[in-house]
């Protein structure tokens, strides 16, 4: 009820600056349209914090902020366009630039990354926050149901899909870059080494994984490491690849994949880690979460959680919520600390690096234009354009800090068998 009660201010803050307005002019020309919207979008170009955009109406007409004629911007292709953004910007930008009514003057990252570049720095007020920065949303729940559905909207619309812009492992988490300039592949296999020598792997080492993904990390755990993994996944086509790629490579007598919820999760473990997961667990899970470790992990224990984050706890914006991550949200740093603190759970390290992630999708999107053509032909040019949306404003947000990407080591709070220093992530095998 709050929700509907905070979008019915909202849209009713939206209506009374239409009257307001309208009241000025006489006539119901399509020119006298114009210009009452011309004037409700300089309020916004000003309520979001004065992004150096333009904004151009279909009768070629532009609205500015402060700004002295920016090259890059945003133009409606048509009236109706402009009316849907006005009553709810975050969810209707999304879908008519998607759909084609909405078209991008100059490079529609440079634009993005102008927008994201206000949102993170402008102050946070109440409803009009919650309106301009968020939309109305609709959001998805995480029951067992619900999470499976959620994944399902993203994850199974097919692996070709996804085998033409990911890497050769398909990890669809954030690359680490050792030089900035190595490419997403070898950035890919850094990653996963990086986390398993966070996570001091062993030959022997019991590892369950939760959220795997096509599974390549569980089987560089077990080629490289030695170990044994057992990897949960809802994905039922993430689950179908990696267990072929498993076989493929030999490594099915050391690596289980399992389709199930984590929620399920009892297999007694030296390690847990989860790559990419808590963003779609929901914040009313995390304890669950916590739970479900402290019933399997073993007293000297350890484990790792890398999840999108943000600095202060904000919703998803409603057309990502809508159209591409269904029932996910970014931590803070706070928030996480909910899935260890009711346990005693102790953390031993913690890393930011969403400089890493604005470069990995930065690779993705360049991957995906390359593909435009093969990507059109599989769906339409809306789930193109939507994806370069995505993508372009993942880079964005990451870059400007609206988004940060958390790797945080744990351990039980009587292990002390604990690095002394962090020169073991450093150091050849």
């Amino acid at each position: 009820m709050k929700d509907k009660s905070a979008a019915s201010v909202s849209l009713n803050t939206t209506q009374g600056l239409q009257q307001d307005i309208s009241k000025k002019y006489t006539g119901s020309t399509q020119s006298t349209i114009f210009n009452v919207e011309k004037i409700i979008l300089e309020k916004y170009l000003q309520l979001m914090g004065k992004p150096e955009i333009f904004l151009q109406l279909p009768d070629g007409s532009k609205v500015f902020s402060d700004h002295a004629y920016p090259e890059i911007g945003a133009e409606f292709l048509t009236g109706k366009a402009i009316r849907r953004f006005i009553l709810n910007p975050n969810l209707s930008f999304g879908e008519d630039f998607s759909r084609g009514n909405i078209r991008i003057h100059g490079d529609l990252l440079d634009f993005m990354t102008r927008v994201c570049q206000v949102r993170a720095t402008h102050q946070r007020q109440g409803i009009l926050h919650k309106f301009f920065f968020q939309g109305l949303i609709n959001r998805k729940n995480n029951s067992l149901t619900g999470s499976k559905e959620n994944i399902y909207h993203h994850y199974d619309v097919g692996n070709e899909f996804y085998q033409l812009w990911l890497d050769k492992e398909m990890q669809y988490t954030c690359a680490y870059f050792p030089q900035p300039e190595v490419s997403l592949e070898t950035a890919q296999l850094a990653k996963m080494e990086y986390v398993c020598k966070k996570l001091r792997l062993k030959p022997g080492d019991r590892v369950v994984e939760a959220g795997c993904g096509w599974g390549g990390l569980s089987r560089y755990m077990a080629k490289h490491y030695g170990v044994k993994v057992k990897a949960y996944n809802i994905s039922h086509q993430q689950i179908i690849e990696a267990r072929k790629r498993a076989k493929e490579d030999g490594l099915d007598d050391r690596v289980e994949y399992i389709e199930d919820d984590y929620r399920n999760i009892k297999d007694e473990c030296d390690v847990f880690v989860s790559v990419g997961m808590l963003e779609h667990v929901g914040r009313e899970n995390y304890s669950k979460l916590g739970e479900v470790i402290d019933n399997n992990l073993t007293e000297e224990g350890r484990g790792l959680i890398h999840s999108i984050g943000q600095n202060e706890p904000d919703e998803m914006n409603a057309w990502l919520e809508k159209h591409i991550f269904p029932g996910s949200y970014p931590p803070t740093l706070r928030e996480m600390m909910a899935v260890f603190e009711p346990y005693g759970f102790t953390v031993i390290d913690i890393e930011n690096i969403r400089l890493h992630y604005a470069k990995t999708c930065d690779h993705w999107l360049t991957r995906v234009n390359q593909h435009e053509k093969e990507i059109t032909e599989m769906f339409d040019e809306e789930f193109f354009r939507a994806y370069q949306l995505y993508l372009a404003g993942s880079v964005a947000n990451f870059l400007v800090g609206g988004l940060q990407l958390f790797q945080v080591v744990f351990t039980r709070r009587s292990n002390n068998e604990v690095p002394w220093t962090r020169n073991y992530l450093y150091q050849d095998n």
